[in-house]
């Protein structure tokens, strides 16, 4: 090799080096299924910016949160912003939402009807245990017809604030993640788009289904000192780009839609 050759192999060498060193490394929680399918896509188009994306899945709804607010991570990519809100009010996390990721239109599932009017008088119904997600249910199924809540509730009814229930339906509340394996005990559940994905349902499945509108278009969250940092740009810029929102269109088919 030429003394030219051998100096430029160097150089090259070096400036791999300092450009790997150089890559800020962050990590961010998500709950498996169309978060994690959407953020493994964002990953090398971040990568390419110099953000490397270390990627954790949770199976649950409130670890990812904690984990945050403990700095074991730097974001989190899982809930909607009613979710994040009452997390915060509850248990004084210093995290806040910094933008909009994906909208999971609300789907009610059976195994045992094909469509709600098969639902049976005094018909089991599982909803989610937290009040966001669990309120949401129940203003689909006020949006439905099916019962009425008290005026005033806003976004967090809970099954106490029902004042009218023609069907007499037993509403039962477990765990979001549960919601799915319910389906073989109970004549209908509401499951989060996320849940529904792992257990091999669409929203075409869905028996009653909610309009793609409303506050719960899901969220980016970071700790609120981290908010205004370089990286949370990148990330963003990243997550928003043509090629993540043609991925979700093209993946989910209507069922996740893009929020940007």
């Amino acid at each position: 090799m030429s003394a030219r050759l051998a100096t430029f192999a160097a150089s090259l060498s070096l400036m791999l080096g300092v450009s790997a060193a150089s890559a800020e490394t962050i990590k961010i929680g998500v709950t498996p299924g169309p978060h994690a399918q959407v953020l493994e896509v964002v990953k090398p188009i971040a990568a390419k910016k110099g953000l490397d994306i270390q990627i954790t899945e949770f199976s649950d709804y409130v670890i990812p949160n904690t984990a945050l607010d403990a700095g074991e991570l730097q974001a989190n990519s899982f809930q909607h912003q009613p979710f994040l809100d009452n997390q915060v009010t509850d248990r004084k996390f210093k995290i806040e939402s910094v933008g909009l990721t994906l909208n999971f239109p609300l789907g009610i599932y059976s195994k045992k009807h094909k469509d709600w009017s098969g639902i049976p008088a005094g018909g089991t119904i599982a909803i989610q245990n937290d009040p966001t997600n669990g309120g949401r249910t129940l203003l689909l199924l006020q949006d439905k017809g099916i019962i009425k809540l008290k005026p005033g509730v806003g976004t967090k009814p809970s099954v106490a604030d029902i004042t009218d229930n023609p069907k007499k339906l037993k509403i039962i509340e477990i765990e979001a993640a549960q919601t799915p394996r319910s389906l073989d005990d109970v004549d209908a559940a509401s499951i989060n788009t996320n849940y529904a994905t792992q257990a091999g349902l669409t929203l075409n499945d869905a028996i009653l289904k909610e309009d793609a509108k409303g506050p719960y278009v899901n969220v980016i969250a970071v700790r609120s000192v981290d908010k205004d940092k370089p990286w949370v740009k990148t990330l963003l810029e990243s997550y928003h780009s043509p090629e993540v929102k043609a991925f979700v269109n093209d993946k989910f088919k209507g069922a996740v839609l893009p929020s940007w």
